[in-house]
This record gives structure tokens, sequence and C-alpha cells, in this order.
């Protein structure tokens, strides 16, 4: 089994979750694991790693990231232009965006662009509007950013777009934009098949029966919809035992703190809840802490997006049971690609996306090494417990 591209799999991935059926994970021992369950959900696991389900903003069905593959030719050729570009983020200061700023970055040095800004609107629309405008009055050539809003940051775009500047967007498309013609393209993660994984995984854990709640992000933001979307669809359809008896959106920016009062009113209300979804790795957090707080550790928590607290737990076999991780660093070099190619009037895909990477005890210390193209830290390291 390999990961779509020229992304290098994790040996064995099958194999490991496999042995995940037969060995605790997130705590829960094998006696509680129906293994026919967990064989079917293993199997399931398998056939979709590697695999891109979800389709573009647009439909668009997808393209590898080898399709956005600079040759060392065409990168001598982007470097002489003298560019200048600028990474216009949603919010950062996690661990997905470090890593997505680290591949652009690292990318960007390959091909000889110069990064002349990297701006954080803390998932506030008018703050990136106002960064936009900043990046503009600094006259770049290229511009990669992720839309917080796709109406309330539509019309700052369009005037990026106007003054000529290459838009590859992250995750999200401004509203009305057309591929080809407003932007260059737009990369993401398989965020539909990470909510799929997360399904799966927590299933797995649950033995395929329970009780959970769902705590999702409520906005217009189209790669979190989807995550919803292929959870939902995927416990609802295929898990008839497992019960969803909440759900709660949460908003931000707070994201860490509104998911731990969220899910502290759901075990409450919920004393037999089993399990809780978190739409990515910093609601899991609040999850996380909610549990503690109300005497709960045994709750099974699934999420997206491989962050250091997460990490943490799965490798201790606390609370997190899986997740579906995206490759963040990768998708900083796809996008710093395509803007590098689109600019040679190289004709791009309108959708690069990358497959779901599922991770849990067995795979984590391995899963990391790919997902950041770095060790592990020795906090990971350290809490892994066999």
């Amino acid at each position: 089994m390999k990961l779509r591209g020229s992304f290098a799999a994790i040996a064995a991935v099958g194999a490991m979750l496999a042995l995940a059926a037969c060995s605790p994970a997130g705590g829960t021992s094998a006696g509680e694991v129906d293994p026919e369950v967990a064989e079917e959900i293993n199997a399931a696991l398998e056939e979709i790693t590697g695999q891109v389900l979800s389709k573009g903003p647009n439909g668009e069905e997808p393209a590898p990231a080898s399709a956005a593959e600079v040759t060392d030719e065409q990168a001598e050729e982007v470097a002489a232009l003298g560019l200048r570009a600028a990474i216009v983020m949603h919010y950062g200061g996690n661990d997905w965006a470090n890593a997505q700023i680290a591949g652009l970055n690292a990318q960007f040095e390959r091909l000889g662009i110069e990064v002349i800004a990297t701006t954080d609107a803390n998932f506030d629309p008018a703050k990136q509007v106002s960064d936009i405008e900043t990046v503009l009055a600094q006259n770049p050539d290229i511009i990669v950013s992720i839309p917080t809003d796709p109406v309330a940051t539509a019309s700052a775009y369009r005037r990026a777009s106007e003054q000529g500047v290459k838009l590859v967007f992250m995750d999200n498309v401004p509203d009305g934009f057309v591929a080809g013609e407003d932007y260059v393209s737009m990369v993401s993660a398989d965020n539909y098949g990470n909510g799929v994984t997360s399904a799966y995984l927590l299933a797995r854990s649950l033995g395929g029966q329970g009780k959970i709640g769902v705590i999702y992000h409520e906005a217009d933001f189209f790669v979190t919809q989807q995550r919803y979307d292929g959870f939902k669809s995927t416990i609802t359809e295929e898990f008839p035992d497992i019960e969803i008896v909440q759900e709660q959106g949460i908003a931000g920016p707070d994201f860490a703190g509104d998911a731990q009062g969220v899910a502290n009113a759901m075990l409450t209300r919920n004393p037999d809840l089993d399990g809780i979804w978190a739409v990515w790795d910093v609601p899991a957090e609040g999850v996380m802490a909610a549990a503690r707080e109300t005497g709960r550790t045994d709750i099974k928590i699934a999420t997206e997006d491989l962050g250091t607290n997460v990490a943490i737990a799965l490798a201790r076999q606390q609370m997190i049971v899986g997740l579906g991780a995206q490759l963040p660093y990768d998708q900083g070099v796809a996008e710093a690609n395509l803007a590098a190619l689109s600019i040679l009037g190289v004709e791009v895909p309108p959708y690069v996306a990358l497959s779901s990477l599922p991770v849990d005890h067995d795979n984590v210390l391995e899963a990391w090494e790919q997902v950041y193209h770095a060790e592990p830290p020795a906090a990971v390291r350290d809490a892994y417990v066999d």
C-alpha cells in the first residue's frame, strides 16, 4: 500500500492497523473490542489508505501532488525571475499551520522566491482583509492563503487577483472564484477521507457500538464541513449500533476552550457517553481537558490532524484512539510549486489533494515523521508506551 504521488508510505500500514485490533488503543482492552468488527474496520481502512475521497470546492476531481512537481531546470528559470511571495494564514501557532509554512518556505527557497510576509488573522475575517491589503502594498507576485470566510474576504482576494497576483489557496476558496481565471489552484488534504478515517478508528475502539457526541466547526468552511460529512455519513450508514446522541458546533477563535465547554456539558448531560469526535486536534485538546475535569478519562476521542498534544495522548494510550492526519508540509510544497508553474505558463490542475493517513497508537511515531518531515519531538517519543 502506498500513499498517492511522490510521498513514501509508512511501511505496512495495514499490518500495524491490524495489530491495533489485538492490542490496547486509547485505553481500550482487547476484550472490549469485537475482533470481527475490528477486522472489518481494518480492512476498510486499508482499502481507503492512499485514495482521495474528496472532490474540490466546485466538484473538481482531485489531482495528486506529483502533478505539481517542479524540475531543477524549471526551478532555475523561476529563480531568475526574482519573484516575491506572501503567506496569508487564517490563524497560526498550531502544528498544522507551522508545517504548512515550513513546507512553503523550504520550497520557495529552492525556487529562489523571496517570502516578504507571513500573516496570522487569528480567524478574524476583518483582520485577514487588512492583512491582504497590507501585503498588496508590497507588490507580491504570489499569495498563498487560506480564507477565514469565503464571503467576507472575497473582495480583498479579488483585488489581489485583479492586481495580477498569482493566488494559490489552502483548503478554502473565496466565494465566486473560478480556478484558472481568478486563482491558480487549491491544495488540500482529503478532508472527507479524514472524516471517514476518524469514524472507522472511533468505531473500532467502541467495538462498533455505543453512544457518542460530535463537536463540529460552526462556520462556512469547506474542509471542516467535509470532515464532518465524512465522519457522520460513515457512522450513520455503516455503524447502526453507534448512536450520535448530541452534536454541537464551535466557532472559535478559542477552539480548545470552546470545545472544553461543549464537551463538559455533553459529558454531564450524557453520563453514559462512550466517545466524542472533534473536528481537529485543537478542539480535541479541549475535549481531553473536559474529560479530565469530569473524571471521564475512559472516554474515546477521535479527531483529525496530528498535533503534538494529541500525539502525546496517542503515545500514552490516553483518550485519543485515532485520527486522520493531513500532510501539511507536503501541501505547502505543492502550493509553492503550483504558483511557480503558473508563472512559467504551465497548465496546472485546479484541485490537488493528498490522501488521509490513518494514525493510531501503533504508528504514531512513524506517522509524525511522514507528516512533518522531522523526528517526533522528545515529548512524544518519551510518552510512548508499548
